[in-house]
């Protein structure tokens, strides 16, 4: 009895110690159980697009942590399972949702928001409630501010994926005694945000050139997601102050 309990004991032991760094090679070994097609080339790859980020070795040999694992795993998953492109992936790292685990929301839709591509589907505000939880007077609010911007059709007011998530960051706000004119901060931020990304790019996209014009809009997402990761980490070191650190 008393030796199981040692064995017992170790086990806990060994399993809440930190899980050591792995080499690129070792990476591909674990993931390649999962994805046949992995290789250190396309880990490679997938580094020099912004997507992950290893710490190195004063040697330069890179190391993964079990998070940078994870976070690779998903977008494996992402690229395989959801056929989404790397700039969307991207986005989605920006915005944090990789791994989030975010209560109530559909991924689907919620990646669709987040590119410049044209809506491919509209509801009416009865739909956008039931989905968000929203009441149609923060909808209402949200309007006569801007901060949502829905469109006629036949007489009918529409909103698109875009419209309905932002309606619900902004129920989920609401829960905490944010109203639509507390959120005009943000409308403000994003049209100057948008301002400077087209003082950027409009060279581009008015280019005759039809494949200038896809790759600058490319970037041009590309650019929205690092102002989102930019303005992300801002916050968070502000807010470090609220710990008194």
């Amino acid at each position: 009895m008393e030796s199981a309990t040692k064995t017992a004991a170790g086990t806990e032991a060994r399993d809440s110690r930190p899980r050591k760094a792995l080499t690129i090679g070792a990476v591909c070994k674990v993931l390649g159980q999962e994805f046949e097609d992995i290789s250190i080339s396309k880990i490679r790859y997938l580094e020099d697009q912004k997507l992950l980020a290893p710490r190195r070795t004063r040697g330069g040999y890179r190391l993964y942590s079990q998070a940078d694992v994870e976070q690779l795993r998903a977008i494996l998953r992402m690229q395989r399972d959801e056929f989404l492109p790397l700039r969307v992936i991207r986005q989605e790292l920006a915005a944090g949702k990789i791994g989030s685990g975010e209560r109530g929301s559909r991924p689907g839709a919620s990646r669709r928001a987040m590119t410049l591509e044209e809506p491919d589907e509209w509801i009416d505000l009865d739909e956008v409630l039931e989905q968000t939880g929203a009441t149609s007077d923060l909808v209402r609010e949200l309007e006569d501010y801007g901060i949502v911007q829905p469109t006629q059709r036949d007489g009918s007011k529409l909103f698109d994926e875009t419209d309905v998530e932002i309606v619900r960051a902004a129920a989920e706000l609401a829960r905490f005694g944010v109203g639509g004119r507390n959120l005009r901060v943000f409308r403000t931020s994003a049209d100057r945000e948008a301002a400077l990304l087209e003082q950027l790019m409009a060279p581009s996209l008015r280019s005759r050139s039809s494949a200038r014009r896809k790759e600058a809009l490319e970037s041009l997402e590309g650019l929205a997601a690092t102002c989102t990761q930019l303005k992300h980490l801002l916050l968070v070191r502000d807010l470090r102050r609220l710990r008194g650190g």
